[in-house]
């Protein structure tokens, strides 16, 4: 399990890295494309708004960032030896939630109660 838990957040981390990448790049073309701009897209009916397509580009930016320090987080517990043990109650975290949520810290019980 440990060998291929160690795959799977390698994985989850190279796509979230490529996905906060990628947000930030679009953010950055925005920033740039919108820099000598006049237009008043803000009303303009034909498309959708600066704010609209900033607000998108930085929340994908954001969660993937989240996640990246999630996998981080489950790398580190797996690295020493605490991966799949709630951080909560210290219970093993069912491999069933595991295979769902693979940076999971916490067990079914302490995440309800969370709200996680």
């Amino acid at each position: 399990m440990t060998a291929d838990a160690r795959v799977l957040l390698e994985e989850l981390r190279v796509r979230a890295a490529a996905r906060a990448a990628s947000a930030s790049h679009a953010l950055n073309e925005l920033v740039h494309d919108r820099e000598s701009s006049n237009d008043d897209d803000e009303h303009d009916p034909e498309g959708v708004t600066l704010s609209s397509e900033w607000s998108r580009l930085a929340a994908l930016q954001g969660d993937a960032a989240a996640q990246l320090r999630q996998v981080d987080d489950a790398l580190a517990r797996l690295e020493a030896g605490a991966y799949g043990v709630c951080t909560s109650c210290g219970r093993p975290i069912p491999p069933a939630r595991l295979d769902a949520r693979p940076f999971a810290e916490h067990c079914v019980a302490c995440a309800e109660r969370l709200g996680r």
